[in-house]
């Protein structure tokens, strides 16, 4: 419906003809309205599809003791707070989740946000001030990116995991001014690791500090799912560990841990906590339980870890190329923007539900389809995937 007086400021709206021309030739992929819970299968449109784009790794949003401890925070505390974390939205349930998590990632302190993309905007925009600097892999998540454009630092980018440009980047800074590197602990769409190991080695050599969003490696990375930086054994060497609540533990929710100071810092100047609303308790009471039972019950982790290493081997042999995936992230590569919509709904129409990445987020010409293994995942479920992916790869000559 076009109105009846065009706004300047409107007319890039009605213009917008990507997503019309999508959804009349049947390969619109977003915003696809799910009828039942998001577990290793789900409803669509009355058929139940293998879900292969959950960011629940270890499966705990239907985990009982989880569910359980969200519905009684909902009968102790109510819906919501009805205030930010600043003022009256402070509940001791918070403070107990943030013990836990500090505990976990083995800092001294932790303070919880209401999501994580408001996390590393509160982090980076009151850490990073003018005259400072932010040096980003490319392929950082977008928070990340947010984050760093409201801060008044200087931002610089290095080509993804390039370690050789990073320290060519870090090379030409003033060794006196602020420098912070933020690194995604796993790569979102890529399914790559960080080489921590090698970034605070730098960081060292050129007086910088390093923050690692351990948002899809909580749960998945180190031994009882610490993350990337406990996974490799650098958790000293890096100052600020962010993560989320809505992969692994089933939840919703961020936070950042670190020194006492530090933690004191952000929370009383990141205008994404004072003025934003309290996480409210159930999601912070699932989060704490889930922490609890991602430590007390390995087998969620183990689980994940075999149906990895089936998926990926599987797609390997099949000849899909997996971009070099190392986690439960697996990319395939499948070149143009049409391959990636036309790969998504075929593989729904045959019972796998599957996310598509497209340019700007990746290369044009380099559009991939991005599969999530959970640990709610059995191995027939893998293998009917890995039939419906074959048949779908093949007719679109992803595969020969």
């Amino acid at each position: 419906m076009t109105p009846q007086k065009k706004h300047p400021l409107l007319e890039k709206a009605y213009q917008f003809n990507t997503v019309r021309e999508l959804r009349e030739n049947g390969t619109y992929p977003y915003f696809r309205p799910i009828e039942s819970g998001v577990g290793a299968e789900v409803t669509i449109q009355g058929k139940q599809v293998l879900m292969l784009g959950s960011n629940s790794y270890l499966g705990l949003n239907h985990h009982p003791r989880v569910i359980e401890a969200a519905k009684r925070a909902l009968d102790t505390y109510g819906t919501s707070c009805a205030g930010s974390r600043f003022l009256n939205g402070t509940l001791d349930v918070h403070l107990e989740l943030e013990e836990e998590l500090a505990k976990l990632v083995k800092k001294p302190r932790a303070v919880v946000f209401s999501t994580g993309f408001l996390t590393n905007l509160g982090i980076i925009s009151s850490m990073v001030g003018r005259g400072e600097f932010i040096i980003l892999d490319k392929l950082n998540h977008a928070s990340i990116i947010e984050g760093s454009r409201l801060s008044f630092g200087k931002v610089l980018k290095y080509r993804h995991l390039d370690l050789k440009h990073l320290e060519e980047r870090l090379f030409w800074l003033p060794p006196n001014k602020g420098k912070l590197i933020a690194v995604d602990g796993i790569f979102s769409m890529e399914g790559h690791l960080a080489p921590l190991p090698r970034i605070v080695e730098l960081a060292e050599k050129y007086n910088a500090t390093v923050m690692v969003d351990e948002a899809h490696a909580l749960g998945v990375m180190g031994p009882r799912g610490e993350g990337t930086a406990v996974h490799f054994g650098v958790e000293d060497k890096v100052s600020m560990i962010m993560g989320t609540f809505s992969k692994s533990l089933g939840s919703i929710g961020g936070f950042v841990a670190a020194d006492d100071e530090v933690v004191d810092y952000i929370q009383h100047l990141s205008r994404s906590m004072i003025f934003s609303a309290s996480l409210p308790a159930p999601n912070a009471a699932a989060a704490l339980e889930a922490v609890r039972v991602m430590t007390e019950e390995p087998e969620h982790l183990d689980r994940l870890w075999h149906n990895t290493r089936r998926m990926k081997a599987a797609l390997d042999d099949l000849g899909f190329d997996t971009y070099g995936s190392e986690t439960p992230v697996i990319p395939i590569l499948v070149g143009e923007d049409e391959n990636a919509f036309m790969m998504t709904i075929k593989l729904q129409e045959r019972g796998v539900f599957i996310n598509p990445v497209i340019s700007p987020a990746v290369p044009q010409g380099g559009a991939l389809i991005r599969i999530s293994l959970t640990a709610a995942h059995s191995d027939e479920q893998i293998d009917r995937a890995l039939e419906a992916l074959e048949q779908t790869g093949r007719e679109l000559e992803i595969i020969n």
